[in-house]
């Protein structure tokens, strides 16, 4: 709606911010048969009917809220409707385990029942716009096919800038497509977008950082030149031109004046603790992560960071305690225990990194990549039908990765089951034709020669 150009004042009172009817009138304004002539994209219809909503009139879900804003309480009681005015999907809750207005109310029904509910009421020709979920999903899950899902959203002007600045946030993929996605998205007419862009590239080499980053050095939005000062701040200062400099150290200035306004939140923090470790000074970085976890010993972020910056530093002894303080007060946190089996794998300690993958793998059953890793930790160990079953289910959760069926060809290898070794070795080798490992563990099926298992990354 937003998109479309509503404002929080065609519903709310500027001042008082009731709204401005009761009910489902302050819908029906413009949701209605006459429609609005400010929205000309409006479908002229009536809402307000059970034809429409397929419950009881007057009662409280026929009330538009009820599908289109349902609530969700924030900070444990604050209660707060939805404002995304999306049209309930219990389809993709059935395939995504995503929430839903109908079995908010129908709890003790399923997500298949409330889409067959839909389907029936609406029919085959009912609407079901394109949506972002099933990429965001992938990509959570570490999925092959989240890039160009992501890449997608990230071009479409037709989303909501929070969800492209969401899909370049999420962007792992650092291809030609990528880049030139990200130098797009950089001169975006959003200004999430540009500052997200900014955020992306923070990655890139500091001459081709500089040249990416500098021009929104001078945008006029204040969050687009903090977010470009802050990728740039670990660029060398000589690179600078004069001009660069000037406009670099007065958007650094407003960056570090952000900070200042919210010193007292955990998050900012945590914001300048990872700057201080991305610009090498460690003392600094230490007491900032130090500081951010006694205000708020549950902030997951800080405690992975912490512990990549002090495993960086090669305290490996202080890393794992970070990351097992993390683990006992959120012991059903996934990311946590991954982030410590791999920490635990990195030093050797492989009983025990394969015991925390293990624990990952069931807390994110659809996370590809702690598969593989829980898969090759096992291996390691000698535990071959518990690593072929984890590597399984890492290529079923991604069958694009080449990476799985590498894997997979090569445990067979070893076990001497060359016929199912090389079942993975062409699939492989199909998905991938210019894959080297794939062409060179063919060769090596065909001679007989072993293979080198992977390694955990």
């Amino acid at each position: 709606m937003y998109q479309r150009g509503v404002r929080c004042t065609d519903c709310h009172d500027a001042h008082s911010l009731r709204l401005k009817a009761a009910g489902n009138a302050v819908c029906t304004q413009c949701h209605n048969a006459a429609g609005n002539p400010r929205f000309p994209t409006l479908r002229h219809a009536d809402y307000d009917t059970p034809a429409h909503h397929f419950h009881p009139a007057g009662g409280a879900a026929a009330q538009c809220t009820s599908c289109h804003m349902p609530s969700k309480n924030y900070m444990v009681v604050h209660a707060r409707p939805d404002h995304s005015f999306r049209i309930p999907r219990p389809d993709l809750s059935a395939r995504l385990g995503t929430p839903n207005a109908c079995n908010q109310c129908h709890a003790d029904r399923t997500p298949v029942w409330a889409a067959a509910a839909v389907a029936g009421w609406y029919g085959a020709g009912r609407r079901q716009e394109a949506t972002f979920a099933p990429a965001f999903a992938a990509a959570r899950a570490g999925r092959r096919e989240a890039g160009p899902a992501l890449l997608a959203i990230i071009r479409d002007p037709d989303q909501a800038a929070i969800v492209r600045a969401t899909a370049i946030e999420m962007l792992r993929d650092d291809g030609e497509a990528a880049q030139s996605a990200l130098m797009q998205a950089r001169d975006d007419r959003e200004a999430l977008v540009r500052a997200a862009a900014a955020q992306a590239l923070a990655d890139q080499p500091p001459a081709r950082r500089l040249y990416a980053l500098a021009p929104l050095l001078h945008d006029p939005v204040r969050l687009v030149r903090i977010q470009a000062a802050r990728s740039l701040s670990t660029v060398p200062l000589a690179s600078f031109s004069t001009a660069e400099r000037r406009a670099f150290d007065a958007a650094f200035a407003e960056y570090m004046d952000a900070q200042a306004a919210l010193a007292d939140m955990p998050a900012t923090s945590l914001n300048l603790a990872n700057l201080n470790s991305l610009r090498g000074e460690d003392a600094a970085a230490r007491a900032l992560y130090a500081r951010t976890l006694e205000m708020d010993p549950y902030l997951v972020p800080a405690r992975t960071a912490f512990a990549s910056h002090l495993s960086a530093a090669g305290d490996h002894a202080a890393a794992e305690a970070v990351l097992r303080e993390g683990v006992r007060r959120s012991p059903d946190d996934g990311g946590l225990h991954y982030s410590l089996g791999l920490l635990l794998a990195e030093s050797g300690q492989l009983a025990a990194a394969a015991g925390e993958l293990g624990a990952a793998a069931r807390l994110q059953p659809d996370n590809a990549r702690i598969a593989y890793n829980h898969g090759l930790a096992l291996q390691q160990l000698g535990r071959r039908r518990d690593a072929e079953a984890a590597l399984i289910r890492a290529y079923d959760l991604d069958s694009g990765e080449p990476a799985y069926a590498y894997a997979l060809a090569s445990l067979y290898l070893q076990e001497g089951r060359r016929e199912s070794a090389l079942r993975y070795a062409e699939r492989l080798l199909a998905a991938h034709p210019d894959n080297p490992e794939a062409q060179q563990l063919i060769e090596h099926l065909r001679r007989g020669q072993p293979q080198k298992p992977g390694q955990n990354r």
